[in-house]
C-alpha cells in the first residue's frame, strides 16, 4: 500500500480537518484529525507530519504540499519465500538497522543501537566513511558517531549495565535473551520517532535464529515488529545496520572509558589473559563487588582472576 508524508504547519492542518469535515473519522493516539477518502486514509499528527495512505495517497497529497517521503510496501506476505532472510532490494531501501557491541567483552556493558535511515541517505553515509564497525579503530568510530548524529539520523541506544546484566543473568536470563530484549526495545524506539513513517523493513544482525529470537520475546510479553529480517554479518550489507553498529559501539567504548576512570585503572577490552590479570587486581583490591559493578561475573575470567589476586 503506497503511502506519503507530508510535513505541514498546524495552520495548514486546520485547514485540512475543515477542508475533510464530511470525511472525518476517529483520530488514534497523538492525532489532530483522521479522514478517509475514497483515495486515501488521511492521519494528521500533532508533530506536523500527515500521512496518506490507500490506493491513490497522491491525489489527496498534491492538494496540500509536496512529498518527503514515499514508502511503497509491498503486497501479499511480508517476508520472502525463504523466512526471515531479506531481499537484496532492502539495502536500497528505508529501512532500520540493528546491531549490538560489548557481548563477547568480559568488562563493560551492552550496548545496542537501531537507526533509521533513508533511501536518500545512505550515499552520504558511505561516503563520510561509514562501515561495518568491527574493521574500524576507536577514534574512528568516536569520529564517525559524532557525523551520524549530526546528519540528523534517527537512532535509539540501550544500554545494560553490568549490575543489572548479572542480576538477569542471575535470574535465568541468557545473553541472547538479554539482547532480544535490548534490540526490541532500540527498535520500538526509532519507530515511535519516525511515525506515522514506516520503513520498509528492519534489520537485525542475527544473533540468534529466529524463532528463538520471538521466544524471548513471548516471554516478556512482547511481539515481533512488522517487517522485520535476520542477516548474519548484516553490517556488511546494510548501511543502516553499519551505522547502527558504529552507534552502538562508540557508546561501548565510551563507557569501557567510564569504567576505567571509575576503578583507577585502564580497563581492556574482550576476554584476555590481559583481562584476568585486570579483573585479579581488581578482586585484591576491592573483592568481588566490585567486578559486580563493572564485569559480567558469570564469564569464566572470574575463576581464572583468581590466580592473579
Amino acid at each position: 500500500m503506497p503511502q506519503i508524508v507530508l510535513k505541514l504547519p498546524n495552520t495548514k492542518i486546520n485547514e485540512m480537518k475543515k477542508f475533510y469535515h464530511s470525511y472525518l473519522k476517529s483520530s488514534p493516539p497523538g492525532a489532530i484529525f483522521a479522514a478517509k477518502t475514497a483515495n486515501s486514509s488521511i492521519t494528521a499528527y500533532k508533530s506536523g507530519k500527515v500521512l496518506f495512505q490507500g490506493k491513490a495517497p497522491e491525489l489527496d497529497a498534491k492538494r496540500w504540499g509536496s512529498e518527503t517521503n514515499v514508502v511503497t510496501k509491498k503486497t501479499g506476505t511480508s517476508k520472502p519465500a525463504h523466512g526471515y532472510a531479506p531481499a537484496d532490494s532492502l539495502f536500497s531501501s528505508s529501512h532500520i538497522g540493528s546491531d549490538e557491541a560489548g557481548t563477547g567483552d568480559y568488562f563493560g556493558p551492552i550496548t545496542v543501537a537501531a537507526a533509521f535511515v533513508t533511501r536518500e541517505q545512505i550515499g552520504e553515509l558511505k561516503s563520510i566513511g561509514v562501515t561495518d564497525s568491527k574493521n574500524l579503530n576507536d577514534p574512528t568510530i568516536k569520529s564517525l558517531a559524532k557525523k551520524i548524529v549530526a546528519l540528523n539520523i534517527p537512532y535509539s541506544l540501550a544500554v545494560l549495565h553490568n549490575q543489572k546484566y548479572n542480576r538477569l543473568q542471575q535470574k535465568g536470563w541468557t545473553q541472547g535473551k538479554m539482547k532480544t530484549i535490548l534490540h526490541h526495545h532500540a527498535i520500538s524506539k526509532v519507530l515511535e520517532k519516525i511515525a506515522p513513517m514506516e520503513p520498509e523493513g528492519i534489520l537485525i544482525d542475527q544473533f540468534s535464529e529466529p524463532p528463538s529470537f520471538i521466544r524471548h520475546l513471548q516471554s516478556e510479553k512482547r511481539e515481533l515488529q512488522k517487517n522485520v529480517y535476520f542477516m548474519t554479518k548484516a553490517e556488511s550489507h546494510s548501511i543502516a545496520v553499519a551505522t547502527a553498529s558504529i552507534i552502538a559501539r562508540a557508546s561501548f567504548v565510551k563507557e569501557m572509558d567510564k569504567l576505567s576512570e571509575q576503578m583507577g585503572i585502564t580497563i581492556p577490552k574482550g576476554a584476555s589473559q590481559k583481562v584476568d590479570q585486570v579483573a585479579g587486581s581488581i578482586l585484591r583490591k576491592n573483592g568481588l563487588t566490585a567486578l559486580d559493578k563493572c564485569a559480567k561475573v558469570h564469564f569464566a575470567n572470574t575463576k581464572k582472576a583468581e590466580k592473579y589476586q
